[in-house]
């Protein structure tokens, strides 16, 4: 018989690890638009030969569960999201939210949890840090830049103009705190949400990407 429903989609597109050891985490990874959080992310996952789950993927999950794009975008841009504890409540069912942008959160809730489940693994953003508060077995990582490096990041990555970029990093900036707020309650870097807060441009991103790996190992591994 062939299965159905969100356990399917997520054996469709995920890859699942072997059994969890001693050595085995979880990272998740907040950041600043044009910080390099994702490349970082990619980094880290790439060496530990952990699977990386980004927005893209999870919002492709999201949409093969019968959902648009569109709402997934207005859960995206701080549109008003009703029933927030609830909503992150590991026990919350469907039947009990009130609008399509509760459902949106409800799933994307679940994906995180089911993808943290299936074994260590790299998420980027969606307050994967928040969904997972209650493990163990994760590191929570917040990554920021000056903005002056942040544009040149944008400006290089997209080939776009400084003014251009500008717009981005506001826009973004704006989007994802409001975002974090609504589902969380509480704010995007507060120190209090992660383990490392890291200036991305002081290393660079492949030699922050090796500090956040040997750190997570030495957490996991006293």
């Amino acid at each position: 018989m062939q299965k159905s429903g969100l356990g399917c989609i997520l054996t469709q597109t995920t890859t699942c690890k072997g059994s969890i050891t001693m050595k085995d985490f979880i990272i998740t990874v907040g950041c600043e638009y044009g910080s390099g959080g994702p490349d970082i992310a990619k980094m880290i996952a790439k060496s530990l030969n952990y699977p990386c789950y980004d927005r893209a993927i999870i919002d492709r999950i999201i949409e093969e569960t019968g959902l648009s794009k569109e709402m997934t975008e207005k859960v995206e841009a701080g549109v008003e999201v009703r029933g927030r504890n609830l909503a992150l409540n590991n026990t919350a069912s469907p039947s009990k939210y009130s609008t399509l942008t509760d459902r949106v959160v409800y799933l994307q809730t679940q994906i995180i949890h089911k993808l943290a489940e299936r074994g260590p693994c790299v998420i980027v953003g969606r307050c994967s840090d928040y969904v997972l508060r209650n493990r163990k077995d994760v590191l929570n990582v917040f990554i920021y830049a000056p903005e002056d490096k942040r544009l040149e990041h944008i400006m290089d990555t997209l080939k776009i103009s400084s003014e251009a970029a500008k717009v981005l990093i506001d826009k973004n900036d704006k989007q994802l705190h409001a975002r974090y707020k609504q589902m969380t309650g509480t704010y995007r870097g507060d120190r209090h949400n992660r383990h490392i807060l890291i200036d991305s441009s002081v290393l660079g991103f492949e030699k922050t990407a090796k500090f956040i790996e040997d750190f997570a190992y030495q957490m996991f591994n006293k």
